[in-house]
């Protein structure tokens, strides 16, 4: 099993996964470590390093944006990303890191950097991905986070159309995890996750985000994004820089329906407000 598994087969409370996105166009954080086109690798070790201090349990590292109508990215550029900056981290910091990719080249250089989690918004759909997660999973101790989406980034809103969302959500989501066990990959080296905001409007979010309970029943560790998400706008009116309190209230929402990592880009908030959560559990408890 893989340090981060171990770690949160082990953990009491829920794991806090921290959004590193080195990339210029991501829809919250995009451009905040480059200058003048460069990517400055010593921002984003600093950048880790407060994360870290902030109470971060694992690090997430994505070099391409998958906001909606975002253009992909090739794999060369994705590698001169995210390469760099996994190296130049595990050197700075001591917990998990995580690749979001897609791209079987990129998770294969990755997890060689370092990586220990490959992260993949396809579920490890592209053409090589299994083979290249399975050997990743093999040859270095990784796990693998597979989720829901339909689609592509910049098609996936035209996919929003459920008869039973909650239901297809799990049986789809049941179909990449046989096909990854199927593949080489361990059931202990999955982490799912339902893809808020992937091929979903904030109507639908809510339902899945209530219903979560019954996606652990898959009998997976959830992980869930649902940081800065356009549902926390549409029903605030926030602007994506002020959407923390939305952020937060959200990741408890989560917690308290069995999510067992929490993928957010204000690690001390989210913090805070999970020592709070726990303390109040362990007081019904005791």
């Amino acid at each position: 099993m893989s340090d981060l598994m171990r770690q949160l087969s082990a953990a009491p409370r829920p794991l806090i996964m921290g959004i590193l996105n080195v990339t210029p166009d991501s829809f919250s954080d995009g451009g905040r470590f480059f200058l003048a086109d460069r990517l400055d690798v010593d921002r984003v070790v600093d950048a880790a390093r407060r994360m870290v201090a902030d109470g971060a349990d694992i690090l997430d590292i994505g070099g391409e944006s998958t906001r909606p109508g975002a253009v992909p990215l090739g794999a060369d550029e994705e590698l001169d990303r995210v390469v760099p900056v996994i190296e130049a981290i595990v050197r700075h910091v001591d917990v998990p890191l995580s690749v979001d990719t897609s791209d079987p080249w990129v998770m294969t250089e990755a997890v060689r950097a370092g990586a220990s989690l490959i992260n993949d918004v396809r579920a490890l759909a592209r053409p090589g991905a299994l083979a290249a997660a399975a050997a990743a999973v093999r040859d270095h101790d990784a796990a693998v986070c597979l989720m829901h989406m339909r689609g592509e980034p910049g098609t996936m809103a035209d996919h929003a159309h459920y008869e039973d969302l909650v239901r297809e959500v799990i049986d789809e989501l049941r179909a990449r995890i046989d096909l990854a066990i199927d593949a080489g990959i361990p059931r202990d080296k999955i982490l799912i996750d339902p893809g808020f905001g992937f091929a979903k409007n904030t109507e639908q979010n809510l339902r899945l985000l209530d219903r979560l309970s019954e996606v652990n029943r898959l009998g997976f560790p959830v992980l869930v994004g649902l940081s800065r998400k356009r549902m926390i706008g549409e029903i605030t009116g926030r602007s994506v820089s002020d959407r923390m309190a939305g952020s937060v209230a959200l990741a408890v929402l989560a917690i308290d329906r069995g999510a067992r990592v929490v993928r957010v880009h204000d690690v001390a908030a989210t913090r805070d407000a999970c020592r709070l959560f726990s303390a109040m559990m362990e007081t019904r408890q005791g």
